[in-house]
């Protein structure tokens, strides 16, 4: 992996070039993983950099502050979504790259959208998975992540939710105590008058049973250029790496402007 100094916080991230003569003719697609994750579980295990560097994209994918190989922050405060936001944008320039498609799953649909809101025209498209209405409502996942990722190894979790990201963190390798930090001040809600004012072409991807991130078309209805794709029998874990999901972006990517 490569790094870059972010606004002083190192963050690392892997760019592939496209396959020649493929159609996607080498554009720049910045893919922002989820909570708790990171670029390879998210986007590298579940294929998703082969199809679209076979489709003809150049794929960039970042470890999110916080998470992988990135510099691991101990303060709630560096976590906002705006910050988050912000690292992905510094890699984008640090790159030399003007304006590239963003997609995001989870916690980073929940940047890529502060990043079509706050730089529209660096984001050519928005694509935004695991995430819907909770985006404006502030629903999903329930409290007491944080601190079941702080407890004693052994301790039981208040919900199964928590004691799920603490066995997946566990499982990624993750710093347990940065994830604690980043889930308590990364879940910032969007306005309806600021989803109004994202005019980018945007492809709102949700499992069906996906109790975490609420309606798709719900969302899509807020904004002026999006629309949703439903994901039959897929729950949030389930649907990132989803046939039907990839089959939709790169239809997607391919009639957007």
């Amino acid at each position: 992996m490569q790094s870059f100094d972010s606004d002083g916080v190192q963050i690392a991230f892997i760019d592939v070039p496209a396959k020649e003569g493929a159609s996607g003719g080498g554009n720049p697609i910045l893919l922002i993983h989820g909570f708790a994750s990171n670029h390879a579980v998210n986007w590298v295990n579940t294929l998703w950099v082969r199809y679209l560097t076979e489709a003809g994209y150049r794929v960039i994918a970042l470890d999110n502050r916080g998470h992988g190989q990135s510099e691991k922050l101990y303060d709630p405060g560096a976590y906002t979504s705006d910050q988050m936001a912000g690292d992905a944008v510094r890699l984008l320039r640090h790159l030399g790259i003007a304006r590239a498609d963003v997609m995001g799953y989870s916690m980073g649909a929940r940047i890529a959208a502060h990043m079509a809101l706050d730089h529209p025209t660096e984001v050519r498209s928005l694509l935004i998975g695991g995430l819907g209405f909770n985006l404006v409502d502030g629903r999903g996942l329930p409290q007491g992540i944080a601190e079941a990722l702080e407890a004693p190894a052994g301790t039981p979790a208040p919900n199964p939710t928590a004691a799920t990201f603490r066995t997946f963190a566990e499982q990624t390798k993750s710093d347990l105590r940065a994830l604690a930090a980043c889930i308590r001040a990364s879940r910032q809600t969007l306005s309806r008058a600021e989803l109004s004012a994202i005019d980018t072409p945007t492809l709102i991807s949700v499992g069906t049973l996906d109790t975490v991130a609420g309606s798709g078309p719900e969302l899509a209805k807020l904004m002026p250029n999006a629309r949703a794709l439903d994901l039959p029998n897929r729950d949030h874990s389930t649907a990132v790496g989803d046939r039907l999901h990839r089959q939709g972006v790169l239809e997607f990517l391919a009639q957007r402007p």
